[in-house]
């Protein structure tokens, strides 16, 4: 029978519903363990993972969506396979979207989101999040309750990331229900994870961000696909037409899939931790400070993926070139070295923004002001309007022994749903 540390990550669901236990497991072996008869390494440690994140030079992020596990399409050969890995990039899954791009691609790329994504625009964008927020709130609470993923997470996060990009009103729905009936990224059916269908829901939605895009080179608008459609840049040049359908696509994607399932996963903590939702009801200005307890307990994103395209070092280990490298983001934020008492909720904890549930370096999640402004306002309104949230117990059992349900995904931690029992405060009829 094999150990714990030794089972298979990407194919185990019972690893999927806990992968904590299996990371600790891992981490007994060190912050950088080789699982027996596996190719790839996984990174456990604080200080490793934030020594791979920012070592661009060595690692490449073009597996970032294909995990550690999958298999590459070339033999890797030499001490240095940055051209090896540039031929084959095509065969790699989602290797020309942002996320998994390298060097002058993603800084040119990046420059682009990094502009869309500003302070001042995420403030203009508020007073959408607030009402639409207000309006799914109190519907929940008048009915006595909901199913919050679904009914709730995420048609709240796609109809807000709409708006910030500028989809037309008369698509969302069919933007919303698309959404819903897509696979999370990294689905343990690998048969989803093939964007080159033409039915795949992301090809789906290109169709239409081909013609947003095109209509704003005719007639601009005041929102981020106007501005994409006529960026530039910092040398003049324009992006080419698809790179911009799949700079589209995935923000559209990525803006409402990290922010989804951060909902879900505070609001579980919200309930269970005692005491916890009483005192942000007495003070909200903590929901931040809660929320970044969160994101490094129960952070959206469990792992990342990295191809060591020279040879290199993770600490003490030595690398070779072609090397696959899961780097374990979840277990990183509970690394004792880096977090005492790793596993507890702390919501004093000092320096809580250093957790990597965003990641880290040039990768960074650039939707990360999004998430925490979107989550933080529906939070503020949840608390607000009733007196008592709790889990429904019919569906997910009692406190202290809980049923619930994870996305089948090596990359996502998010509930597949979660059924809420609500009770109105006083604020409720206001």
């Amino acid at each position: 029978m094999l150990n714990l540390e030794d089972r298979d990550y990407f194919s185990d669901y019972e690893i999927l519903k806990d992968p904590y236990q299996f990371f600790e497991a891992v981490r007994q072996h060190g912050p950088v363990y080789r699982p027996e008869g596996k190719d790839y390494l996984i990174v456990t440690g604080f200080a490793e993972t934030v020594e791979v994140l920012n070592n661009n030079h060595d690692f490449s992020a073009i597996i970032g969506l294909a995990g550690a596990a999958a298999p590459l399409p070339f033999e890797p050969h030499g001490s240095d396979i940055t051209e090896q890995v540039e031929a084959h990039r095509p065969s790699i899954l989602g290797g020309d979207l942002v996320v998994n791009l390298d060097d002058m691609p993603h800084t040119q790329m990046r420059s682009l989101v990094n502009r869309l994504f500003t302070p001042s625009r995420l403030k203009a964008n508020e007073q959408f999040i607030s009402d639409y927020s207000d309006e799914l709130v109190r519907n929940a609470v008048a009915n006595g309750g909901v199913e919050l993923i679904k009914q709730i997470s995420t048609p709240f996060v796609t109809l807000v990331i709409a708006d910030l990009l500028g989809v037309p009103s008369d698509d969302r729905e069919f933007f919303m229900k698309t959404i819903e009936a897509a696979p999370p990224p990294g689905s343990l059916n690998s048969d989803e994870n093939d964007f080159s269908g033409e039915n795949h829901p992301m090809v789906v939605l290109g169709g239409y961000f081909a013609r947003y895009i095109m209509e704003r080179q005719q007639s601009p608008r005041d929102d981020i696909l106007s501005e994409l459609a006529h960026a530039t840049y910092a040398d003049g040049t324009a992006p080419r037409f698809q790179d911009l359908i799949a700079l589209s696509v995935f923000m559209f994607g990525a803006g409402q899939d990290t922010s989804a399932k951060l909902l879900g996963n505070a609001m579980r903590y919200i309930i269970d931790q005692p005491g916890l939702q009483d005192a942000l009801r007495r003070d909200p200005s903590l929901i931040p400070a809660m929320l970044e307890e969160v994101l490094r307990l129960e952070g959206s994103t469990k792992q990342t993926a990295r191809l060591a395209r020279r040879d290199t070092r993770i600490g003490d280990l030595d690398v070779p070139a072609g090397t696959r490298v899961l780097v374990a983001l979840a277990a990183a934020n509970r690394d004792e070295r880096r977090w005492p008492d790793p596993q507890e909720f702390d919501l004093n904890r000092p320096k809580l923004r250093e957790h990597v549930a965003f990641g880290r370096g040039k990768h960074v999640c650039a939707g990360a002001p999004l998430a925490r402004v979107e989550v933080r306002i529906i939070l503020e309104k949840f608390l607000k309007y009733t007196s008592a949230i709790e889990l429904d117990e019919v569906k997910h059992g009692p406190r202290g022994n809980r049923n619930l349900d994870f996305e089948a995904s090596f990359i996502i931690r998010g509930l597949s749903e979660l059924h809420l029992k609500i009770t109105p405060s006083a604020d409720f009829g206001i």
